[in-house]
Formats: C-alpha cells, sequence, structure tokens
C-alpha cells in the first residue's frame, strides 16, 4: 500500500513540486549571503520572517510554470496513456523546461539586483531594448559574478537529479474496481486544481486579491529587502502584461519644478503635537451625503449624522478621489501617491521606498497606526502600511469584542469602530491613527438586528450607508468623552464612488467626487469654495501641525493656506483630468480633448474644447504636464522621498 501511494501520480507531483519550492528558498539564502550589504540590518528572526513570506510568492510561481505539467500527470486518462514512458518523458519535460526557466532567471538575478534594489521585472526588457552589447554584457557578467554562475548550475543540476520521473498507478484489473479508481482519481484532480489555484492567487477568501509585487512588502521593514522576498519569475509574470511608464519630457529639468514641485519645504513655526485620526469611509460617494446636494430638488440623503459633522467641519466645495477602487486610496491619503496609470499597489514601482503621514509623524515621536476589520492581509492594506512607515497594524486577528464577522468581507463597521475607539483610549500621545471602515463594500448588506432600520434608496448601497453613518455616529459618541478629544484633528474622506444615480453624478467628474473634511473641536467650522484632492490631505495635515522638516508630496496643504496651484488631477480610463473650482479639463498626453464648465453644466453635456480661453487653460495644461512629468521619472527612478 506504501509503495502504491510512493508511486502515485500525485505524489510524484507533490514531490517535485516540493523539490522546486525548496530550491527557491535556498536561493533567497544565497540571495542575502550573496548581497549581504543590502542587508544590513536584517537579523535571523526576520530573515525567518522575510524567508517565510517568500514561499507564498514561490507556491504562485511554481504554479503557474507547472501548470500544465500538473494538468497531465493528474488528469484520469486511460491507464494505458498514463503509464506510458514516452507520455511520461513528455511529463518530464513539460515539468523540467519552464521550472529551469524560471530558476534560472531567479539565480542570474541576484547579480543583478544590487544595482536595481529589486527583482527584475518586464520593464527591464524595455530598458534594454536598444542595447547592442547585450552577448558581451552576459560574458563579463560570468566572469565578474563566477559564484551565480556555479550556482546555477548546482541548481540545475539539482533539478535534473531530484526530479521524480516515472510512476505507477497499479490498477487492479476488475471493472468495478477501475470505476471506482476513475472517480477517485477525477475527484483528486479537481480538488489539486481548485487548491492550486488558491495557491496562485495567493490565499482564501472573497477578500483575497490575487497577490501582486506590493504584497511583499508584508513582511519587510524596507522596500529593498522585497527582493529577498520575491522571485525573479513571479515578477516577471506579474509584470509581463503592465507596460513601463513612458517618461515625458514636456519640461526641461530646470523648468519642471517651476511648474509643479513634489518637494515641500519646512515651515518655521513651532510644531504643534495634536492627535490626528484619519477616516477613509468605504463607497462613501457625495452623491450619498445630504450636505453636499441641498441645491438638487427632491434629494434624499443617507447620511443624517455625517451631514452633522460636516457643518461643524472645514469642508471643500469641490472635493475628489485620484482613483476608483479602493486599493487606491491608501496611497493617496496617507502618503499622497495619486493613481495614475495603474494602480500604484500593483505597478512594478509598488516596492518603491515612500513616505507618509505616518513616516513623518514616526520622527516626532507619534505612535502611528493602521485599522481594517477584514482578515489581515485583504487589499494589500497590511504591506503598504508597512512599507509607509505605519508602526502597528490592527486587523481582524487582532480584533477584541463581539463576534461581528459578516461573513464576507470585514468584521461590521459599529463593531469595528468600538473596538477602534477602545484601542485609541490605550494609545500612548500623541498618536496618528487611519481606520478603513468595510461595511458599505459590497454586497452590501447589514446586521440583521437593523433590518429596515436605514433607508433602502434606489440602489443595494445606499442601506448600508445608512448603517456605515450610524456606525460613525457611534464612534463619535464613544470617543467624544475622552480627554485626548479636545486636541485631536479628524479627517473625513472616502476611498472612492460607488453606485451613482443622479445625473450630476454619473459623469467624468462625478465619479470622482468624494468628501475631504478636518474637524477639529477646537477649529472653527467653514465652507470653501476651492478645490481639493486625496493626495492634498497628507500636507494638510503636515501643514496644521506645522511639521518643521521637508516632505514629499503630489498634493499641496489646504487647510492652514491657499493652494499655489488650485487644482486637483485624476486619471480617467485612458485620459488625465485636471479640476480647477470651474473647469474641468481632459488631457490624453499629447492633446487637449475636452474642457468643461461645471459650474454652470454640472451634468457636463457640452464639450467647450474649441471655445474655451487658451488663457484660462494654459495653467492648467502646463501644472498637468509637470505633474504627469514628475510622477513618471520618480516613479521609474525611485524618488518618491526627500533625500
Amino acid at each position: 500500500m506504501i509503495k502504491r501511494i510512493w508511486r502515485h501520480p500525485w505524489t510524484v507531483a507533490a514531490c517535485n513540486i516540493l523539490l522546486v519550492l525548496a530550491l527557491y528558498s535556498s536561493l533567497r539564502l544565497f540571495c542575502f549571503f550573496a548581497d549581504r550589504a543590502m542587508f544590513p540590518n536584517v537579523s535571523f528572526g526576520h530573515l525567518l520572517e522575510l524567508m517565510g513570506g517568500g514561499i507564498r510568492f514561490d507556491l504562485s510561481a511554481v504554479l503557474y510554470l507547472s501548470s500544465l505539467y500538473l494538468i497531465a500527470i493528474l488528469l484520469p486518462l486511460p491507464v494505458q496513456w498514463r503509464e506510458n514512458l514516452r507520455y511520461q518523458h513528455v511529463l518530464n519535460w513539460l515539468f523540467l523546461i519552464p521550472n529551469a526557466l524560471g530558476l534560472a532567471a531567479n539565480t542570474i538575478d541576484i547579480a543583478y539586483i544590487p544595482f536595481t534594489d529589486r527583482r527584475t521585472t518586464c520593464t527591464f526588457f524595455t530598458e534594454y531594448s536598444n542595447d547592442n552589447n547585450f552577448v558581451s554584457i552576459i560574458k563579463e557578467g560570468i566572469i565578474q559574478y563566477w559564484y551565480v554562475a556555479l550556482m546555477l548550475i548546482l541548481v540545475i543540476v539539482a533539478l535534473s537529479i531530484g526530479t521524480r520521473k516515472v510512476y505507477g498507478l497499479g490498477l487492479p484489473l476488475k471493472r468495478h474496481a477501475k470505476i471506482k479508481h476513475f472517480l477517485l482519481e477525477l475527484l483528486l484532480f479537481v480538488v489539486t486544481a481548485y487548491f492550486s489555484v488558491i495557491g496562485i492567487r495567493g490565499g482564501f477568501g472573497s477578500y483575497t486579491r490575487p497577490i501582486t509585487l506590493s504584497n511583499a512588502l508584508q513582511y519587510t521593514n524596507t522596500p529593498r529587502e522585497c527582493a529577498l522576498v520575491l522571485n525573479t519569475p513571479f515578477s516577471l509574470m506579474q509584470t509581463i502584461a503592465v507596460p513601463s511608464y513612458p517618461e515625458p519630457k514636456y519640461f526641461s529639468e530646470e523648468e519642471l519644478p517651476e511648474h509643479m514641485n513634489p518637494i515641500h519645504s519646512t515651515g518655521e513655526t513651532e510644531m504643534r503635537t495634536d492627535n490626528v485620526i484619519v477616516l477613509i469611509l468605504e463607497s462613501f460617494s457625495k452623491e450619498y451625503i445630504g450636505f453636499y446636494n441641498r441645491d438638487i430638488e427632491g434629494y434624499q440623503g443617507y447620511t443624517p449624522f455625517l451631514d452633522s459633522l460636516l457643518e461643524q467641519s472645514v469642508t471643500f466645495d469641490y472635493s475628489y478621489a485620484t482613483g476608483r477602487k479602493s486599493i487606491d486610496a491608501m496611497p493617496s491619503v496617507l502618503s499622497s501617491i495619486p493613481m495614475l496609470i495603474e494602480s500604484f499597489i500593483v505597478t512594478p514601482y509598488s516596492t518603491n521606498t515612500l513616505s507618509s503621514i505616518a513616516d513623518c509623524l514616526n520622527r516626532k515621536g507619534y505612535y502611528t497606526a493602521f485599522f481594517h476589520g477584514a482578515p489581515n492581509g485583504s487589499m494589500g492594506f497590511q504591506a503598504y502600511a508597512r512599507a509607509s512607515g505605519i508602526k502597528r497594524y490592527y486587523g481582524m486577528n487582532e480584533y477584541d469584542g463581539p463576534e461581528a464577522f459578516d461573513g464576507t468581507w470585514a468584521i461590521w463597521d459599529e463593531e469595528f469602530l468600538q473596538y477602534y475607539a477602545r484601542v485609541l483610549d490605550t494609545l500612548p500621545e500623541p498618536f496618528m491613527t487611519a481606520v478603513f471602515t468595510a461595511s458599505s463594500h459590497h454586497p452590501f448588506k447589514i446586521p440583521e438586528q437593523y433590518k429596515d432600520s436605514f433607508p433602502k434608496g434606489t440602489k443595494p448601497v445606499h442601506e448600508p450607508i445608512g448603517y456605515s453613518d450610524y456606525s460613525l455616529r457611534r464612534f463619535f459618541e464613544t470617543v467624544s468623552h475622552e480627554p485626548w478629544f479636545e486636541h485631536t484633528l479628524f479627517v473625513i474622506t472616502a476611498d472612492h464612488t460607488n453606485e451613482l444615480t443622479l445625473p450630476e453624478y454619473t459623469n467624468d467628474r462625478g465619479q470622482y467626487e468624494v468628501p475631504v473634511a478636518f474637524y477639529h473641536p477646537q477649529m472653527p467650522a467653514e465652507k470653501r469654495a476651492e478645490v481639493i484632492c486625496q493626495t492634498d490631505i497628507m500636507p494638510s495635515v503636515l501643514g496644521f501641525l506645522n511639521y518643521d522638516e521637508p516632505y514629499f508630496a503630489f498634493g499641496e496643504d489646504a487647510l492652514t493656506k491657499p493652494k499655489t496651484h488650485p487644482y486637483a488631477v485624476c486619471y480617467n480610463a485612458t485620459v488625465f483630468q485636471i479640476f480647477s473650482d470651474s473647469l474641468l479639463v481632459q488631457f490624453d498626453g499629447e492633446h487637449v480633448t475636452g474642457v468643461y464648465d461645471y459650474r454652470n453644466d454640472r451634468c457636463l453635456r457640452a464639450n467647450i474644447v474649441n471655445t474655451s480661453d487658451p488663457k484660462r487653460i494654459a495653467p492648467m495644461t502646463d501644472y498637468l504636464k509637470a505633474y504627469i512629468q514628475q510622477y513618471t521619472h520618480r516613479m521609474i527612478h525611485d524618488q518618491l522621498t526627500v533625500k
């Protein structure tokens, strides 16, 4: 029996997969010691963390590369086919060739990592597409990095020798036993296929997105350490359909900062140490909020508490998100990095060194934390939080309260915000924390005990918005009695818009309109007819605190002084959009394709590109071009911080 199990195709395939995983782990250790100068502060315990995290990416890559092999070896074909030696030899090549190429790329990259601080992605082929001396470069590399070449030979030999090549099914001869065996083999194939997909995706659950390069940040202390967690085949496959950013040259290096400069100078006044709480509300489109829509006849809102809070806050008539997905929000809100072209978290540049509100305030003695009620690792938030300098992450694993999982995504907002309030009361001051709510996410459910308690509206999202607004009310009722409340700045925003119905919002402007507001118990309320964007939150918070060091941000302080460039920028499918307090200009990278006077044409029915005043458009397009050029250059060259 044991012999039959040992010779079974599933056992053979499992042994081969484990062999390749072991070789990747060996290469990870080899990379650590070969490039030891890159990782001076990696302790033994942290190295184990990096090794353990790397297995997740190795498994994804190996299952990708071995997918044809696994299908062929486990598919319950007729026994005479499966046990034919020629067929088994074909299977061996299906396994050996893809995995040998993957291991070779992973090994060779060890010599290249010190020059790039990261694993090679498909941008490599664009960068070197015009080089004619590629062969000579490889020859020189083999000589200079002989130890890498030697390791490559050892790995390929180990793969070739260690791969199990022959198996047998040992089927019984009786017909009914053959049928039973076939059904068992079919079940085994289906189960293996299911778990292989899970392995490729990187986890279970609807809340788990397929892992990308940025998920490696979940295990690292610095972005550079991602080179140890990731492997090269995974990095190549993740970026094979993602084009590298073209670097435009709208302005010379000398002219560029005059039009847009993401390096912000310091203040000279004494820094204040108020606490900071950033509330990122899932799907809270401005369309749902009565405070912003009192001029629309017959309007029905869903946020009575938020309406009352905004009445006591500094608000802006024109406020925008930079993207349409949750993963766009955290970099925009906390690091002032917009979504342009692609979501930052899924680009090849997601492992760049970056700063954030937390990173800046860590230097001033702040305690920093991020809260999200979904399973830890969901949406890549934990990885981003760690990369951006947030010291502590509180997710479902840390949640301490009554059982309140919504069955799909996360802890219900009411319970999680109450947990958040309890934790806040234990934190050392000053603190900077952010919380990302979840209950107004698809599939738009609310707790059973609140059924029929909130207006159902006309879209499925409306009722959960009412529930989340109620949860927010309960949170403020709890924390308003705490001694730290009176000296805390609350930032209120949303990640993105969601289901829209009104013609004022179902257009290229409305689908980016989210609240951006600031509430402080000691700050007078003010309703400003100005433009603000998610990327303005970080500089506005630092401006309010009189932060006294240079920092990097694509936005500007909109809270304590008028913006130098009173615009908001976002990316809409294939065009860049820039908003002033009256105009929307659309730009395709070369030409202005759309101009809308949205103050007089809120539904954007008339494109006035051919009749608009060039003097009004030119400053906006110059700023937008500089913005795009700064963004792409700094992404490509890893310049998202103040050096």
